[in-house]
């Protein structure tokens, strides 16, 4: 290895809530360095939520966010000219990122009217463990165990 690791960053927690992996969840939402819009959508996404479930926005969120991390991936491990996917355990740092990835992926994939509709239904659909947040990580779970064989081969 040439180069030295990247420092890891740390960002600050969310000012109303004062959580981190909600602060996190709010930078993957910004687009083009609108922090404030971003913010207000997730927020009023929070209130939905609160209106729908009569539960708070933050422990629901909290809830599809431990809901869709995934505990085991594949990954691709080349072995004397063979590809195989070799089945690892996330790191805890990696599966806060996918879900928070594909929370939003799969929200803006909704058909509802606004973005704010569409993150309050798929907070609600991963906190009761359905929708397709959840599918993915039941995918990626499905993989790993079908690659069982190569587990072997770890690094």
């Amino acid at each position: 290895m040439r180069k030295k690791r990247a420092p890891k960053r740390y960002i600050k927690p969310d000012p109303r809530h004062g959580d981190y992996s909600l602060a996190k969840f709010i930078n993957c939402i910004m687009e083009d360095g609108q922090k404030e819009t971003a913010r207000k959508l997730v927020y009023e996404a929070f209130d939905m939520v609160e209106e729908k479930t009569t539960k708070p926005g933050l422990e629901v969120f909290k809830k599809a966010i431990q809901n869709v991390q995934p505990v085991i991936e594949v990954r691709s491990r080349r072995v004397g000219g063979a590809t195989y996917q070799v089945p690892m355990e996330v790191r805890p740092e990696r599966r806060m990122a996918l879900a928070i990835r594909w929370l939003k992926r799969y929200a803006s994939d909704r058909k509802d009217k606004s973005m704010v509709t569409k993150l309050a239904m798929e907070f609600i659909a991963a906190a009761n463990n359905e929708g397709n947040a959840i599918k993915k990580k039941e995918d990626t779970h499905r993989m790993a165990e079908a690659n069982k064989a190569f587990a072997h081969f770890k690094w």
